[in-house]
C-alpha cells in the first residue's frame, strides 16, 4: 500500500502545481512516469475519484474562490478552469454547485467542491475489522483537528458545508456525545455524529483509502447498538443523476440504506434514506 499512496501523492503534487494548465490522464501519467492504466487504477482506488473527476472538481473550486475573491470576468475565469466557452463552463458549474457563476458570485459565499487532497502513509490491519466496533469512540475535543483533517478530504460528499460554522456544531456535538471516532496512528479513519432524538445520521465520512473495507458497516453496527436502538435510521446524500455524488449513494445502499422523500437542505437538493427493514431485523 505504501508504493501505491507515494505514486497517488507524485500525481497529485503534479495535478496542484500544473492546475492552471491543461490536464488529463495521459499528461499526469507522462510526467510522473507510471502506466496510464496504472495510475488510473490507484488513483481511483486511493482517492476515489478518478483523475478526470479530481482534475475537473479541483478546478471548478478555485474558479469559485476566484468568482466570490477577484473580480475577474467569467469568461477569463472559465477559460483558467479550462472551458472554452462561458456557456460551457457555466453549464458544469451549475450542475455542481446547483446555481450558475453569476449567482454564486452575488452570494459572495465560497465554499469548496474539493479541496487538494492530502493522502496519509496510513496502514491498519483489515483482518481486525471485527474489533473496530469496540475501536470506535466517541470523540473529545482533543479530536477536532483529526476530524477536521478527514472532513477536508470527505468534503466533496456534503456540499454547502462551511468549515467554521461546522467547528461549532461539532464542538456541541462532541460535548453531547454523539460524534464517534475511529483513529489508527494519530489520523482520524472514520467519524459519524448523530442524533437520538431524530434517529438521524448527520455526519459519516470514511477514509478514502479505506471506503472499499467494512469500516463503514462497523460504524452503522455501532450507532444502531449502542446509540440509536430500536430508533428508525435515516440519513440524507445527493439525488439521483447528482453530478457532484462522488459515491454517496452508491455506499448508503450498499449498508441496506432505501430511497425515502426528496428534500432541500440549506438550498441543496438532497434526498432522506432510511434504514431497511431487513437491515435492521439484521441488528434486533
Amino acid at each position: 500500500m505504501f508504493c501505491r499512496v507515494m505514486n497517488v501523492i507524485n500525481a497529485i503534487d503534479y495535478i496542484e502545481e500544473h492546475l492552471s494548465e491543461r490536464l488529463d490522464l495521459d499528461m499526469v501519467a507522462s510526467a510522473v512516469h507510471y502506466s496510464k492504466y496504472y495510475l488510473h487504477r490507484t488513483f481511483t482506488t486511493s482517492v476515489g475519484l478518478t483523475i478526470h473527476d479530481y482534475i475537473q472538481r479541483r478546478k471548478l473550486t478555485e474558479a469559485a474562490k476566484l468568482l466570490v475573491f477577484s473580480n475577474k470576468p467569467i469568461i477569463e475565469i472559465a477559460l483558467v478552469a479550462g472551458y472554452e466557452s462561458q456557456q460551457a463552463f457555466t453549464s458544469i458549474f451549475k450542475a455542481m454547485y446547483k446555481k450558475s457563476p453569476n449567482q454564486y458570485r452575488r452570494e459572495q459565499e465560497f465554499y469548496p467542491l474539493q479541496l487538494r487532497f492530502v493522502l496519509k502513509k496510513i496502514s491498519i490491519n483489515l483482518e481486525t475489522i471485527p474489533k473496530l466496533q469496540k475501536e470506535i469512540t466517541l470523540a473529545t475535543l482533543l479530536d477536532i483537528s483529526l476530524w477536521m483533517d478527514l472532513v477536508r478530504l470527505v468534503i466533496d460528499g456534503f456540499p454547502n458545508l462551511q468549515e467554521e460554522e461546522y467547528v461549532v456544531q461539532l464542538k456541541q456535538c462532541i460535548i453531547e456525545r454523539r460524534a464517534l471516532i475511529l483513529k489508527s496512528d494519530n489520523i482520524a479513519i472514520g467519524n459519524m455524529i448523530f442524533n437520538q432524538e431524530t434517529g438521524s445520521i448527520d455526519f459519516f465520512g470514511i477514509h478514502p483509502q479505506y471506503r472499499n473495507s467494512e469500516i463503514a458497516h462497523a460504524f452503522l453496527e455501532k450507532v444502531i447498538n449502542d446509540y440509536l436502538i430500536n430508533t428508525a435510521v435515516s440519513i440524507t446524500t445527493f439525488r439521483e443523476g447528482d453530478k457532484a455524488d462522488t459515491g454517496q449513494r452508491k455506499m448508503l445502499k450498499e449498508l441496506g440504506f432505501a430511497e425515502a422523500e426528496l428534500l432541500m437542505e440549506f438550498g441543496y437538493p438532497t434526498q432522506k434514506f432510511v434504514l431497511s427493514s431487513e437491515k435492521g431485523k439484521d441488528n434486533e
